[in-house]
């Protein structure tokens, strides 16, 4: 998975979010080290739906702008689940190296 869509899951794994409001909890998520542009984020929404990941939860007028929130599905759960055990267990195997390849003192 990559990492846009591994974001966009997360950030809409506690409540549904409009487009801005899943950016801005992108940026959050990662420290500010990813930035998410809209057309990636649609892009990624877009796809998401279509794997029956996401869905269009409601939309809404605000400041006279339509807002579009989504949500995960059940599948996505499962798929975020999936995902995070899948990196947790790379980032284990990687410290398990980098503990080996530590210099020893002298």
């Amino acid at each position: 998975m990559r990492e846009p869509s591994f974001l966009v899951l997360t950030a809409l794994a506690d409540q549904p979010r409009h487009g801005y409001g899943i950016i801005q909890e992108v940026a959050v998520l990662s420290a500010n080290r990813v930035t998410l542009l809209p057309g990636t984020l649609y892009t990624a929404l877009d796809r998401l739906a279509s794997q029956g990941l996401v869905v269009r939860d409601r939309e809404e007028i605000a400041d006279g702008r339509l807002r579009r929130y989504y949500r995960l599905t059940s599948d996505g759960l499962a798929v975020l689940n999936a995902e995070t055990a899948r990196l947790r267990s790379l980032a284990t195997a990687a410290e398990r190296k980098l503990r080996i390849a530590r210099p020893r003192p002298a």
